[in-house]
């Protein structure tokens, strides 16, 4: 018997509007942060320097732009691909509105310096708890779709739309665990090595999970419906799937060579790099091919011109990604411009043309008309084109030439580029061209906003789609053809063989580094903070140093000779959250501590340029006016406490007045340079905080520090 029913369209136009209007603010915030990196000038004291809106960037980019838009392919899709109307309106609602939310308090937030200090994963806790609850909404809501379908057959679209889910749910809890000390701070329950392989698990794996296999479901599904073809290999997706999500969730080590994570972890993550090649590649062939016989429409259609620059971007950057997993390459790209144009390469090539690709196919059949404007799609196509070239091309060369002249010596056995700065300022044209290139994307995005809006205008919303189709009964008695279809037909297992399947990489890496003790040696000589050096990392923290300066020396005589000895594992053990950053614009600071004056520290923060002539770096000015907040002393202590810091119980007590002390000892210092600072401002703990850092290790020269195992 056919049963008719209707195809929700408003929750599909909601979350595409959505995706427009955030795409077009985060990259405006991400063009902001582009031009700061030229013109420091245009760091605005104190909630819009770089440190505080580039992971707004980030986060707007991946959560807000592609979170959207894959919420929005996923609601189109399934119901069509399932035959069905979503479970319920309601938790549609409920996940739309939600999501909202979640962006709209990152953007207050973290300007406001309430962050976690962790990549991708700087939303507060309150902000992650809401994040689970809003993804369990949607989980639901897929769940329940797919158990009312009419349609046995579970195309390939809804296996990477499940993987999708049910990883990221693990993802998200395991990485957020954290011992809250107020409403805006929390302390990652992980500390040093532990978590930066708890934070590259999730790092890389939001990469794979958040930006790669939703996206390749919708590729999957929008590819074929554009091209009008089926998909090319029915059992090639199948591979592409399994393989994938199995292989990926191991990679993250890739991101911490040459580091102090065991060189077991190291070398897994880059195996299982390496061995990512194949099915990234089986998955781009498979949407490349799909358009056998139909390449000439691909001149004509700039629907298929923006999928197979999507596609190609992610065969280039699925091919980049493991080649920078090897050690050798590894070595000269880790820490500059080189990986930031391969994240965007993925992020505004494979992520972005594939979302607008999707919006031009999608608003017309929403509103029942005709696109406005061909010939302004194809214009957006050139200038998005032509801004990833302008805004890749100048960084790749910037990073490689950075690269070598951090490792060049003089004939003689000394650094060429002794000053880090010399190095920044010889590519600072790399940062103008990447500018440039962000100026012209971002101009065919406003572009794609017009004929948007001109499209909408000339149709009317089908809110309610008609629909018919066969009750799921009458396809009971198909028989099972591919030994896969068992599975297929059977959403909870194929939820539950994706989580056992994605797990066990986290499981082989993560549960030996944290019961294995020899595995974070010791460090004797190590103590805790004191409760102003704590302060000042947390200030350090929320000005998102992190994001300019690694604290993690890596191995290589061009590093030792620069910063100092190298980075141990049981130097971190009471950092939380790690600090060991992902690029340097700045120097590495983890030998920073007694390495200048209190005074320099001084007159950095407040004019980088009059201790740095030409630094990129931005002035801090409200640190010499805000008062440090020793309300929260005792609660950051208790907290450490919790997390195992062997503070001693009757410290609690004791906290400010030994923070008062060392304030003292500090303005008294800074006083006898001629200084008259005040004892009671933020200055002072960020001071500490420098003074601090690296100081506990104290190396011979020729022998590496005492180690307790």
């Amino acid at each position: 018997m056919t049963e008719r029913f209707q195809y929700d369209n408003r929750i599909v136009k909601n979350f595409l509007f959505f995706t427009i209007f955030w795409g077009a603010v985060g990259m405006l915030v991400g063009l902001w942060a582009a031009f700061q990196l030229v013109s420091p000038e245009m760091n605005l004291p104190k909630w819009f320097t770089f440190g505080r809106i580039r992971p707004l960037h980030t986060n707007a980019v991946i959560f807000a732009f592609v979170g959207n838009a894959f919420f929005a392919g996923a609601y189109y899709s399934l119901q069509r691909l399932l035959k069905a109307r979503m479970f319920s309106d309601l938790l549609g609602k409920v996940h739309l509105w939600g999501w909202q939310l979640i962006i709209a308090l990152a953007a207050i937030t973290l300007p406001l310096g309430m962050t976690q200090g962790k990549e991708y994963a700087e939303l507060e806790w309150p902000i992650d708890i809401l994040i689970a609850l809003v993804w369990i909404a949607f989980g639901v809501n897929m769940m329940g779709t797919i158990l009312k379908r009419r349609e046995r057959h579970l195309y390939v679209a809804i296996w990477f739309y499940i993987a999708t889910w049910v990883t990221v749910a693990m993802l998200h809890i395991v990485n957020s665990f954290a011992i809250p000390v107020g409403l805006g701070k929390s302390y990652s329950w992980y500390a040093g090595v532990q978590d930066a392989l708890v934070q590259w698990w999730y790092g890389h794996n939001a990469v794979a999970f958040f930006l790669t296999t939703p996206f390749l479901g919708l590729m999957y599904y929008f590819m074929p419906k554009a091209a009008n073809r089926p998909v090319y290999s029915y059992r090639l997706s199948i591979i592409h799937f399994w393989s994938l999500i199995f292989l990926y969730i191991w990679a993250g080590p890739h991101h911490l060579l040459y580091s102090a994570l065991p060189e077991w972890a190291q070398s897994l993550g880059v195996v299982f790099s390496v061995m990512l090649i194949a099915p990234s590649w089986g998955g781009m062939l498979n949407g490349l091919l799909t358009l056998r016989g139909a390449w000439d429409r691909v001149r004509e259609d700039p629907v298929l011109k923006f999928f197979v620059v999507a596609i190609t971007c992610y065969g280039m950057a699925t091919l980049e990604g493991p080649l920078l997993s090897v050690k050798s390459i590894n070595a000269i790209a880790h820490f500059t411009d080189w990986i930031v144009a391969h994240v965007h390469i993925g992020g505004i090539g494979w992520n972005g043309f594939l979302t607008f690709g999707m919006v031009y196919w999608l608003v017309p059949r929403l509103f029942g008309t005709k696109l406005y404007s061909v010939k302004l799609a194809n214009a957006h196509f050139w200038l998005g084109t032509l801004g990833i070239i302008f805004y890749a091309i100048p960084l790749y060369f910037a990073g490689f030439f950075q690269s070598l002249m951090w490792k060049q010596f003089t004939p003689d056995g000394f650094l060429v580029y002794k000053n880090f700065l010399d190095t920044v300022l010889e590519i600072k044209y790399a940062y103008l061209l990447r500018a440039v290139g962000g100026s012209i994307y971002l101009t065919g995005v406003f572009i794609m906003v017009y004929n948007v809006v001109k499209t909408v205008k000339s149709g009317k919303l089908i809110a309610n789609e008609e629909a018919e189709a066969p009750a799921l009964e009458k396809l009971a008695a198909e028989p099972v053809g591919h030994w896969h279809t068992w599975i297929e037909r059977r959403p909870m297992q194929m939820l539950v063989w994706s989580l056992v399947v994605v797990a066990i990489g986290g499981i082989v890496e993560m549960v030996p580094t944290f019961l294995v003790k020899s595995n974070v040696p010791t460090i004797s000589s190590v103590k805790p903070y004191t409760p102003l050096e704590l302060q000042g990392r947390d200030i350090y923290v929320r000005e998102g140093c992190y994001t300019c300066h690694s604290q993690m020396v890596r191995p290589f005589r061009s590093e030792t000779e620069r910063y100092g000895e190298y980075s141990k594992a049981g130097e971190f053990v009471y950092d939380h959250p790690f600090q060991w950053g992902s690029k340097r614009t700045g120097p590495d600071l983890a030998r920073v501590g007694a390495k200048y004056p209190d005074s320099w520290h001084y007159y950095h923060m407040l004019d980088p340029t009059s201790m740095s002539p030409g630094s990129l770096m931005p002035a801090y000015p409200h640190l010499f006016t805000d008062v440090l907040d020793t309300t929260t002393t005792r609660s950051k202590v208790e907290a450490m406490i919790t997390l195992g810091v062997p503070y001693e119980k009757e410290f609690v007590d004791q906290a400010n007045a030994h923070l008062s002390a060392q304030s003292a000892k500090i303005v008294a210092e800074l006083k006898a340079g001629g200084i008259d600072a005040l004892q009671d401002r933020e200055i002072i703990a960020m001071i500490a905080y420098l003074q601090r850092i690296g100081t506990d290790i104290k190396a011979a020269p020729g022998k590496t520090a005492n180690i307790a195992k």
